[in-house]
């Protein structure tokens, strides 16, 4: 733990580094309960839906509220690439952010207790996440070896030490867990009640369902591609948004040396969505993935590809190689990739002419 002031990182909320982004159809009195954790803190809210609904923000919040009008308004032709009617639009509270952190959480969830009773505080457990070495290269079976009292266990190289920096810190949820429609139709009491005390680096070159109700990432280092895809009204498919997201994400942490970690903090998810719902959005999904995951495991980025937003340009041409085969929703999905970081690159062009590269 030698270099790593946990404490400090704890007690500094870090105010001035962190946005929190909250896609949303309703009025947000959900943050009543959050107000301790999160009144410091600036809020970009991306109303989805219809925008001439009033959304109300309870008072004392410091906030950016933008609706379909003003994405369309600030992207032009670019704003279909946002999604409409669908939890993917959050993402472009991510490409109007200037600041270093993103922690992004939806409007049914709480906070939640640990086991001896306690509020979690999730924004300082997510900063102590990314500012702390992630080890993708070597599995530590004392998990994150950051933590306060743990270290790297016997037969760890030294040379590997280290670690990379970490660019996703994906929490989790107590309550109602992130299952699919057929998993919810078959378990519909079933309730996640284990609070696991650990956070652990995803190896490279391991991929894993990303979850976007409870999340946190370094926007300078992966913002760009952290693109929810394109779906919702008007698309084949819904509920993929974050999955697509975590896909590539991973896939191009892996390729610049940057790492993903995943556990606490934990959330407390409040409500299930109607599984038969669920069910017309995901069916297709629930085929494709069988070869989406294949396509990003197989995929190899090239050396020139060294920022992010180069990345996602890349794996957008590869996307209407190998997938529009599966449907022709893959290139439309393909067009709205390239769309995105066209549209990042207009709001946030590179400082002094560089973008953040390969480690």
């Amino acid at each position: 733990m030698a270099g790593y002031n946990l404490e400090a990182i704890e007690a500094a909320p870090l105010k001035e580094d962190v946005d929190i982004v909250i896609p949303t159809i309703r009025s947000l009195d959900f943050l009543e309960q959050w107000r301790p954790f999160l009144k410091h803190y600036h809020l970009i809210i991306v109303q989805d839906g219809d925008p001439s609904i009033n959304i109300r923000v309870p008072e004392g919040y410091d906030y950016e509220l933008y609706n379909r009008n003003d994405i369309n308004r600030i992207l032009g032709p670019r704003a279909n690439c946002i999604s409409y009617k669908d939890g993917g639009c959050r993402c472009f509270g991510f490409m109007v952010s200037k600041k270093k952190y993103i922690y992004t959480i939806d409007d049914d969830c709480f906070v939640a207790n640990d086991p001896s009773g306690k509020e979690i505080n999730v924004i300082a457990q997510h900063i102590k996440n990314l500012e702390t070495p992630s080890t993708p290269h070597y599995f530590n079976t004392l998990y994150d070896p950051f933590r306060d009292g743990t270290d790297f266990v016997r037969g760890y190289p030294f040379s590997l030490r280290e670690g990379v920096t970490t660019a996703i810190s994906h929490g989790l949820w107590l309550n109602i867990p992130d299952y699919d429609a057929p998993t919810q139709l078959v378990k519909p009491r079933e309730r996640n009640i284990r609070y696991v005390d650990a956070v652990m680096t995803i190896p490279k070159g391991v991929l894993y369902p990303m979850c976007g109700m409870n999340l946190a990432f370094n926007r300078e280092l992966i913002g760009p591609a952290m693109y929810f895809g394109l779906m919702g009204e008007g698309q084949p498919i819904s509920r993929y948004d974050d999955m697509w997201a975590g896909w590539a994400a991973k896939v191009v942490c892996d390729h610049l040396g940057f790492g993903v970690k995943t556990g606490l903090p934990y959330v407390w998810h409040s409500k299930a969505s109607n599984p038969f719902v669920n069910l017309k959005k995901e069916h297709k999904g629930l085929h494709w993935q069988e070869d989406m995951v294949p396509f990003f495991q197989n995929l190899r980025l090239s050396k020139e590809s060294d920022t992010a937003a180069k990345c996602y340009m890349e794996l957008s041409n590869m996307t209407k190689e190998k997938l529009t085969e599966v449907d022709p929703y893959f290139e439309k999905l393909a067009d709205a990739m390239v769309a995105w970081i066209e549209a990042w690159e207009e709001l946030n062009p590179p400082v002094d002419g560089k973008d953040v590269k390969a480690r």
